[in-house]
């Protein structure tokens, strides 16, 4: 292929996000919990999260932050390709709630649909969005959008989810940009051994819904905070150093961190710990808490709203979450 021919890279061309306007504040979650409002402060640092009114699904979040990062990108949702949605709380089995979004936002063109790749999920779309752009496709534009809603699958007495997950959705839009600009590879991971570390157990195939799944308790989301712990102490660091291997980058070349939300104390340990300053890292999960899909891109829009990106900074991105599934890459920040 002749440098004319050559396909420019992807990156980012606008963001969006959206929070339901009900706030949880910790005194709510504590007193359901048995603990105090301190105690989550203290080993969460999670002060405020957002949850959504009865009726109100994962795609009524996300296609707002759609919206929102079209408008950013001076694009229309008649210029998309592509919506690729990551969540863990569809708005039903079936059918793609990225379909949802498309015909909520009017994107008739656009092909649509979902990934399941938990916390994880934003930076697998990303991937799969960026490889189909720069087919010979003649597609130029996608969106990619995290969203969950959560809360109605949280038990409130369950203070190792009911202090962490919240409601949310954040989007950006790829397409092509300048040269030296863009995704670098986006490298993933996955470990099914541990699929059990996080989960909804009822619902699906396996365990279908049914009075007894009700009663015990399926629905709602199960986790083993030591082996999560664990896993982001060991995924942090391996990440992002591979990350920056393959660009031949060192830490202090990374302008902005920007991260998958699980905990905001545990995360900025994360990344004290793999050798970065702690003010490189983007934190929104102390006023979202974890927002699964949603998270990484949230920290994306925040950096781009409050102007912590600008034309070639570097982006170290870094997604972990249930699966076991990992990602990582880096994004240098230029549109047009």
């Amino acid at each position: 292929m002749n440098d004319t021919a050559r396909p420019l890279p992807i990156g980012v061309l606008g963001t969006g996000s959206h929070l339901p306007p009900r706030v949880r504040g910790n005194d709510e979650i504590a007193a359901a919990c048995g603990v105090g409002a301190d105690w989550i402060v203290e080993r969460t640092g999670v002060h405020h999260r957002h949850v959504v009114e009865p009726g109100v699904a994962s795609s009524d979040l996300a296609a707002e932050a759609v919206r929102r990062a079209l408008a950013d990108a001076n694009l229309t949702a008649a210029d998309l390709d592509l919506i690729v949605l990551a969540t863990s709380t569809p708005d039903e089995l079936g059918p793609s709630t990225a379909c949802r979004v498309q015909a909520a936002i009017g994107a008739r063109r656009a092909v649509a649909f979902d990934i399941a790749a938990a916390c994880s999920g934003w930076l697998f779309g990303a991937r799969v969005a960026s490889d189909f752009l720069r087919a010979n496709t003649g597609a130029r534009y996608a969106a990619v959008v995290g969203c969950e809603v959560y809360s109605p699958f949280i038990d409130p007495a369950d203070r190792a989810t009911a202090v962490l997950f919240a409601d949310g959705a954040a989007a950006a839009v790829l397409g092509p940009v300048p040269e030296g600009r863009g995704f670098a590879p986006i490298m993933l991971g996955s470990d099914g051994a541990h699929a059990g570390d996080v989960l909804i157990p009822a619902g699906g195939s396996r365990i279908p819904a049914s009075p007894t799944s009700l009663a015990d308790g399926g629905h709602r989301v199960l986790m083993d905070g030591r082996a999560v712990r664990d896993f982001i102490m060991t995924i942090f660091p391996k990440a992002a150093h591979e990350a920056l291997e393959r660009e031949g980058l060192k830490p202090d070349d990374i302008d902005v961190i920007l991260s998958h939300q699980p905990n905001p104390l545990l995360l900025r340990r994360a990344c004290e710990d793999a050798g970065f300053p702690a003010e490189r890292l983007v934190v929104i999960g102390d006023e979202t808490g974890n927002i699964g899909a949603g998270s990484l891109p949230y920290a994306l829009a925040e950096a781009d709203a409050t102007g912590r990106l600008r034309d070639g900074s570097r982006a170290l991105l870094l997604a972990f979450g249930a699966g076991l599934t990992w990602g990582s890459s880096v994004l240098t920040w230029g549109t047009r």
